[in-house]
């Protein structure tokens, strides 16, 4: 572990993982965090990341994607493997397509740098909310789970399982989505509906960002060869779920 990036003095607040070699950066992220309410546990490399993750229970990756060693798009494969975990991807580069490819790869949210102390807050909140808060009031709200061509999303778990029964991994953003869909089933939903409809659930700040989830998402609900897609493409006005939902 770097040195003084311990765990926070907070207790009690979302303890957060910040992965940056930049000794000056780490500090100054780290100081402004803890004072925000968070406990923050500082490290500098992709290795150090995993020695700290099994003994740690972490509710949120910060993640820096020029790093030693392993980059951090090679780090968020690795989770995503994994898991869950939420990650936010920070990169001194803000090109669009590094930003599809964090948000490709499963990223919940990718922040370019330099950042102001209000955005950063701001973006860490509403992934805390989606990954936490957003779950537990749907699953006091509806049914445990949903079911479509097959397919059943348990509301309390986030699991989704696929016709055979196979876990499917879903990051918090596509997780969202799906959501979105199965609350409108049969109805043509365009990127500026599914992006209101989300609630500020999914870090999508472009229609190209919506592309690629949704694009992530359909190959996650790939049908067998020959079945109709679940998710349709509605050529000139949006994306469509072509499957009926129960309540189970």
């Amino acid at each position: 572990m770097a040195a003084g990036d311990g765990h926070g003095t907070v207790d009690g607040g979302p303890h957060l993982l910040l992965v940056e070699d930049d000794d000056g950066m780490r500090v100054l992220v780290t100081r402004l965090l803890r004072e925000s309410g968070f406990r923050v546990t500082g490290c500098r490399s992709g290795a150090e990341m995993w020695s700290l993750l099994p003994d740690l229970a972490i509710d949120l990756v910060l993640l820096d994607v020029m790093l030693p060693g392993a980059s951090g798009f090679d780090l968020l494969r690795a989770l995503r493997a994994r898991g869950t975990l939420p990650v936010i991807m920070l990169s001194a580069r803000n090109e669009e397509a590094d930003r599809v490819l964090g948000l490709e790869l499963g990223a919940d949210d990718y922040i370019a740098k330099p950042f102001g102390r209000p955005e950063l807050l701001a973006r860490i909140r509403a992934v805390l909310r989606r990954s936490a808060i957003v779950p537990t009031l749907v699953a006091a709200a509806r049914p445990e789970a949903l079911a479509f061509a097959g397919w059943r999303l348990d509301l309390r778990s986030r699991a989704l399982t696929d016709p055979e029964g196979v876990a499917v991994d879903l990051s918090g953003a596509e997780h969202d989505l799906l959501l979105v869909f199965l609350e409108h089933p049969g109805r043509v939903l365009g990127r500026d509906q599914i992006l209101e409809m989300s609630r500020g659930r999914l870090a999508a700040p472009s229609d190209r960002s919506v592309d690629t989830l949704v694009s992530r998402l359909r190959r996650k609900l790939e049908p067998p060869e020959g079945a109709a897609p679940v998710i349709k493409t509605v050529r000139g006005s949006g994306y469509m779920l072509a499957a009926k939902v129960e309540r189970a």
